[in-house]
């Protein structure tokens, strides 16, 4: 309960410090305030405590997955001083509004109750909607937001009846209650917890990009700023697959014959409509996009496969994913800056293309490095953390004898690589611009520690385990 606390009175004293003239103080205060609610997260390391009428619950689990999401807006709000710098921009606007986002997602993350979870699921959404239309002046921006809240809102209403229906089944609305039902029904299982549990999952397989609910994906994250596209691919898709990891191994593992087919199903969609349309993809965000997408799929393996190994897994990969993804946002967001290498698509678009990245390792090897790192990761391969990831969610897949869903992950693996490598080749082995990119200090220790740490839990994976 500490951060959604410390998260909301943070976001408030933002909005006060906006009325100060100098924004200078706004990136680093906003800094600070991650950096305490990460600290004062882990005080009930070991401990369980249920808040609000049993309506959270925080434990050892709950609090990773809340330093996870804390990580990862850290990573992204350090990469943000070009929102200081733009004259139309309202910063302290921005940051509050992050700050409230993660009030929602730590709810996700820890919630007991159905009603904290559409609680939580609504103050993320509506924060993201703001944010992704917050380019004004910018038609796609507002095209992105207007497409995101029409869907949002139609998929949160299918999400909401389907919790009305499972209380109606389970008289409960608490995911143990539920759960109890499932896992011992008095009379037999009622047809409106089959419903209830499908019209749930279509509402948060939205949030996370799954298909066939994914088309919304890739116009916003192409329409949004770059700087919260970074945000809403990690902290809406780790907070949302910790919300679904919650709700499927506590509420329904009785009906697990039930559900993993069809969870399966959608992931082995997912994973081929997003690998196979990332190739035919020439903008480096909207391949970003699909990549989102993908790696949507490669986490509901780990959740169709649910075992022992699914929670380490998530966990592992959550992070993995989160850490590779904005440093290669971040690396955009400085080539989309100072270099002019945006082309007109023949829908008359501007769009980062991969162009944008052609001789960029030998005009500054160290993004030509981060950006490798980040890339290989996401490709999953050898000596990166993305690696470790892959590996530990087929293996979840192998324990449940699911071999014809990891056999389409590892060829839709193989695809990815191809994609990936477009970027490193484009820095390597092409010309491009000569003019040099100019890099702040702490924006390049930022893209430095997520290479340390991609690496680092490439080489080591074992830090990570027994934490929770």
């Amino acid at each position: 309960m500490f951060p959604i606390v410390l998260l909301s009175v943070f976001g408030i004293v933002l909005l006060f410090l906006g009325f100060i003239k100098s924004r200078a103080i706004l990136l680093p205060a906003t800094l600070l305030f991650l950096l305490i609610t990460l600290a004062v997260n882990f005080l009930d390391w070991n401990k369980t405590y249920l808040y609000f009428n049993d309506m959270l619950r925080t434990n050892n689990l709950a609090m990773v997955f809340t330093a996870i999401v804390l990580l990862s807006a850290f990573l992204v709000v350090a990469l943000s001083s070009s929102l200081i710098d733009g004259e139309e921009s309202q910063p302290a606007e921005y940051y509050a509004i992050i700050l409230f986002s993660l009030v929602g997602a730590v709810m996700m993350v820890s919630f007991e109750n159905l009603t904290m979870l559409f609680v939580g699921v609504e103050i993320l959404s509506v924060a993201m909607y703001v944010l992704t239309g917050s380019d004004k002046r910018n038609l796609r921006s507002n095209e992105a937001a207007l497409k995101y809240f029409l869907m949002g809102s139609f998929t949160t209403g299918i999400m909401l009846f389907g919790m009305a229906l499972l209380y109606g089944a389970t008289g409960s609305f608490t995911i143990a209650g539920i759960g109890a039902y499932a896992a011992h029904p008095q009379v037999g299982l009622s047809l409106l917890l089959y419903v209830g549990l499908l019209m749930l999952l279509i509402g948060l397989l939205f949030k996370v990009s799954a298909a066939p609910f994914h088309f919304w994906t890739p116009d916003v994250y192409d329409g949004a700023p770059t700087i919260f596209t970074a945000f809403m691919s990690t902290v809406v898709k780790t907070a949302g697959f910790a919300a679904l990891f919650r709700l499927l191994s506590v509420s329904f593992v009785g009906v697990y014959n039930f559900w993993w087919i069809i969870l399966a199903v959608i992931t082995a969609i997912t994973l081929v409509i997003s690998n196979v349309t990332a190739v035919y993809q020439n903008s480096f965000k909207r391949m970003m996009s699909y990549s989102s997408i993908s790696h949507a799929g490669y986490l509901l393996i780990g959740l169709a496969a649910l075992g022992a190994l699914t929670k380490q897994a998530i966990v592992f990969y959550s992070l993995a994913y989160s850490v590779a993804t904005i440093s290669a946002f971040g690396i955009l967001l400085l080539i989309a800056q100072q270099r002019s290498t945006q082309t007109i698509t023949g829908e008359g678009v501007i769009r980062e293309n991969y162009d944008s990245f052609n001789g960029l390792a030998k005009q500054n090897p160290f993004l030509g490095f981060a950006m490798t790192v980040s890339m290989l990761s996401l490709a999953g391969i050898p000596l990166t953390a993305g690696f470790w990831g892959k590996f530990y969610l087929f293996s979840t897949a192998v324990e449940r004898g699911q071999i014809w869903l990891l056999v389409i992950a590892v060829l839709m693996s193989a695809v990815g690589i191809y994609y990936y490598f477009r970027v490193i080749i484009a820095m390597y082995f092409r010309d491009g611009a000569t003019e040099p990119i100019r890099i702040a200090p702490f924006y390049r220790y930022v893209l430095l520690a997520a290479s340390i740490l991609t690496i680092g839990l490439g080489i080591a994976p074992g830090l990570l385990q027994g934490l929770f």
